[in-house]
């Protein structure tokens, strides 16, 4: 004799509202019609690819098209968020986003949920994550801190998820439309909107002395005096001082103190002026302006 099956008794809301049963239904037909049109009006490869060449080519999408962060005592350096977005609208028939699906106060915690869909193709991709409501600190300052404040537990969440919506973007485009836009966009940086090297560089040295950067700390990084840094140099510097920004990197980071010669030891030459390091930064969320639920690096970017 077979058992009777057991019936579930899963908690479901007393009421739903009238907003929120519109909302369902839309939200249904709102997927059913983004497919039919997408089977109806397919992207053109050759067109996307030419949207992408012109947009990539524009130097205000290049110069926050990567990204560049510490770890494990290497930089990890890669394409931002905001890139993927702009490959995204370019591809054409692609959605994406971040939703946060559940947050704990009591354990300090969000339940997150990122994704991207080629609704052309029905390729997707979709990532559900855990993130604690905590903000980084090295051990010295006293280990993680507890986030409470509602906009940082914001920030921090949409931080978090433009990372994973950059991923889930990147994961879905084909590889050679990715790596295709990074190459146009490292010629983009690297011809600096069509203006002399001389003035980029004067431009890279000005903005790095208002951090408190000097020429000696920049030539150091780089292994070689002004007077010989080329277009790769002035792109490497752009990227440093976009990431120093967004605060990805700290200063001391990528600029360490000095090297202090013989001369200046012996008093023949005085030392140069050295600014005080810096604090660890808060991190920005890299959602580029927009809510994460995006700003997805991180940008990245992250």
């Amino acid at each position: 004799m077979n058992p009777e099956p057991t019936t579930l008794n899963l908690p479901a809301p007393g009421r739903v509202g009238q907003g929120t049963a519109v909302e369902q239904t839309r939200a249904a037909a709102e997927v059913l019609a983004a497919v039919q049109v997408a089977q109806q009006c397919p992207r053109s490869l050759q067109l996307a690819r030419a949207t992408m060449q012109d947009s990539c080519k524009q130097l205000y999408l290049a110069e926050r098209a990567f990204y560049r962060f510490p770890r494990g005592g290497q930089t990890v350096t890669g394409p931002t968020v905001h890139l993927a977005r702009e490959l995204a609208r370019c591809f054409g028939n692609v959605q994406y986003g971040i939703a946060e699906l559940r947050r704990d106060d009591e354990y300090g915690q969000s339940e997150m949920i990122a994704f991207a869909w080629d609704v052309q193709t029905n390729t997707r991709n979709s990532n559900t994550f855990i993130v604690p409501h905590l903000r980084d600190r090295k051990k010295e300052n006293g280990g993680p801190e507890r986030l409470t404040d509602v906009r940082d537990i914001y920030e921090n969440n949409a931080n978090n998820g433009a990372r994973r919506v950059r991923e889930a973007i990147y994961a879905i485009l084909p590889p050679f439309f990715t790596e295709e836009a990074k190459q146009i966009c490292r010629e983009t940086l690297k011809n600096g909107g069509g203006r002399p090297l001389a003035h980029r560089i004067t431009d890279a040295v000005q903005g790095f002395k208002g951090m408190g950067v000097t020429l000696g700390q920049i030539e150091q990084k780089l292994g070689q005096p002004a007077d010989r840094w080329d277009e790769y140099d002035v792109v490497q510097l752009g990227i440093v001082f976009r990431s120093i920004e967004r605060r990805e990197v700290r200063i001391e980071d990528e600029f360490p103190v000095e090297r202090v010669t013989v001369e200046e030891i012996t008093g023949a030459v005085p030392a140069p002026h050295r600014p005080a390091s810096q604090s660890e930064p808060t991190p920005e969320p890299d959602d580029g302006g927009w809510p994460e639920v995006a700003p997805i690096p991180d940008g990245a970017d992250r």
